[in-house]
């Protein structure tokens, strides 16, 4: 039987965050084409392949369960989402953890310059457990970033604060598959009041 690596890579939507910058507005609930930025996010990881998605939630989660339509998604409440991204990363991998994904692959929810393409792209560069790779864009690392599961304890214990897994990828640079993606995706962050211009 031919091994598909959609049933094996779960995806992992990182959308805790207050948005301090934004004035208190959860970036989960920022409207993006008529619809919650969250939404249109996990909605990319679905169209890009991944038949499995796991959504971490934090900054008004009961508003965001309720307006957003994620069906089909498994919502994880991270109690700790105000420590920064590193507490919504390591619940969502303790989330993966008994699912039997061998490997997750993590986007952020305010990046909706960040289509299916590039997501494609990235999933298609795994291979197996021990899989370490990144979006590039003009060869600088961005997200998507896909994890296979033999990372997952290390990324877990370095995780801090707003840090996520910067410096996990750092010291195993040379393991790291980049993948570009620049002629397909923008990278762009929706984290001040001058990004919602981005949003449509």
């Amino acid at each position: 039987m031919t091994r598909n690596p959609h049933d094996e890579v779960a995806g992992l939507l990182l959308a805790a965050g207050a948005g301090r910058r934004l004035g208190g507005r959860p970036k989960a609930l920022l409207e993006h084409r008529g619809r919650p930025l969250v939404e249109h996010a996990a909605g990319v990881l679905r169209a890009a392949g991944c038949t499995r998605v796991h959504v971490v939630l934090g900054a008004r989660a009961g508003d965001v369960r309720e307006r957003a339509d994620l069906a089909g998604c498994v919502l994880v409440d991270n109690p700790g989402w105000a420590e920064g991204m590193g507490s919504s990363l390591r619940a969502g991998l303790a989330s993966l953890g008994r699912t039997g994904a061998r490997a997750a692959l993590v986007s952020l929810v305010d990046q909706p310059g960040i289509g299916a393409a590039a997501v494609a792209r990235v999933l298609g560069a795994y291979e197996d457990e021990a899989s370490l790779v990144s979006a590039a864009y003009d060869g600088v690392r961005g997200h998507p970033v896909l994890f296979g599961a033999a990372h997952w304890p290390g990324i877990a214990a370095a995780a801090t604060g707003d840090r996520g897994a910067r410096a996990y990828l750092k010291e195993h640079a040379a393991a790291l598959t980049l993948v570009e993606c620049a002629d397909v995706a923008e990278p762009y962050d929706i984290d001040t009041e001058a990004d919602l211009r981005h949003l449509e």
